[in-house]
């Protein structure tokens, strides 16, 4: 039997064995997250619904963060997660095995509920499969839809019993779910905050007192790093040289050392920052960063960036043809509805546009506008508490 195989029955067996063993009546919620985002949210909703309910069990696809929430991991995050076409093939084998062990488990042992948070084509035909089971299904961070294949709306609001959307427009495109949608606010706005002042952050990194700083975001997956460092790196090299910009590297906590030494780029003269992201881009003065989260979660810290975005040449040419939208790709470009952030896309991105659409942010007049604009986005996102709000929703539907 193939290692991963046994993995995935191995799980089975051990689940299986802790539902007959639970407590009666006791809750047993499936809670899937396919992605390193969907990992961290899900891990705030996991901590609040066992604040609620400690008897709880919680179960699914869970990064490392849910699991020390405590979610058992039938299948872990990180073992399924690809980036784009080609990355996906060398995952999906168990992809897929993983969507048949949790179909089996929705059919055979019928959860209490199971809350899908976005990882789009595996929960939407998940979110069938609890349907016809008879499952109620909970939906936290809906797929994009109104990125690309807004077909799928009227699926998702026939399958889920509950939408819980995150972004203010989501609430208005789910309209023909009714009350059964709800806008919860941004999840992100109960955790983005740094963990010290600025000049204590330079002190902690050993950077000289009143340096300016340059965050360099390569994202959080290993297809990122590759495609996006070298010419992040030597764009910033440009902007230290030019405009004295001390450059800070926040590496993500998915990444080791190891794997950014992998992408064979000099890194001579960067400031590695480890489990300090956030601290590190409240304290610059400007940001080179990945299309992602880390796009909103720059912008809740109000510094000035430029976005970039780059994949294979397979993936880029199918999302050309499927996302048709948005304008931008950029979250805080779309959440604002113009940009108000440079966005570089595929072969633009090199170190020489990178320096050229950075450069502008630096002036005292454009850099103080993109803060403002930047500042009024939190605003639009709703209030703190998105994770303990989902939580009741959870348990009332289980009640």
């Amino acid at each position: 039997m193939p290692p991963d195989t046994q993995t995935v029955a191995e799980a089975h067996a051990v689940l299986d064995a802790s539902m007959r063993a639970a407590p009666a009546r006791a809750r047993r919620i499936m809670i899937v997250a396919g992605e390193a985002s969907g990992d961290l949210h899900g891990s705030d909703l996991a901590r609040e619904i066992m604040a609620r309910d400690p008897r709880c069990d919680l179960f699914g696809i869970a990064g490392e963060q849910m699991r020390a929430a405590g979610v058992r991991a039938l299948v872990k995050t990180e073992d399924i997660h690809g980036l784009g076409l080609s990355e996906l093939a060398s995952t999906i084998t168990r992809t897929v095995r993983a969507f048949g062990a949790l179909r089996r488990i929705i059919r055979r042992e019928k959860p209490d509920l199971v809350i899908l948070i976005d990882y789009a084509e595996f929960n939407l035909i998940l979110s069938g499969v609890a349907k016809r089971a008879g499952v109620p299904v909970l939906y936290y961070i809906t797929p994009q839809v109104w990125a690309w294949r807004r077909g799928r709306v009227g699926k998702l609001v026939e399958r889920a019993d509950r939408l819980a959307v995150v972004l203010p427009f989501e609430a208005q495109i789910f309209a023909p779910a009714g009350d059964r949608v709800s806008f919860v606010g941004h999840p992100l706005l109960d955790r983005v905050k740094p963990a010290q002042d600025r000049a204590a952050t330079l002190k902690r990194h050993g950077i000289a007192p009143g340096s300016r700083l340059l965050a360099i975001l390569p994202g959080s997956r290993r297809a990122e790093v590759r495609y996006l460092l070298r010419p992040m790196v030597e764009a910033a090299r440009v902007l230290a040289r030019d405009h004295g910009l001390v450059p800070a590297l926040a590496l993500a906590p998915t990444l080791s050392r190891a794997e950014l030494a992998a992408a064979g780029v000099d890194l001579e003269g960067m400031h590695i920052i480890e489990g300090d992201t956030y601290s590190i881009i409240a304290a610059s003065e400007l940001g080179l960063v990945t299309s992602g989260t880390a796009t909103l979660e720059t912008a809740l810290l109000a510094c000035p960036m430029v976005i970039a975005y780059k994949v294979s040449p397979l993936t880029y040419i199918l999302g050309r043809v499927l996302i048709t939208g948005v304008d931008f790709i950029g979250m805080p470009n779309i959440l604002a509805g113009r940009q108000i952030v440079p966005e570089l896309i595929q072969g633009q991105v090199t170190a020489r546009n990178l320096v050229r659409a950075a450069e502008p942010l630096l002036s005292e007049t454009i850099h103080a506008e993109t803060q403002a604009a930047l500042r009024a986005l939190r605003e639009r996102l709703g209030a703190p508490g998105a994770a303990a709000r989902v939580a009741d929703m959870a348990l009332e539907m289980t009640s």
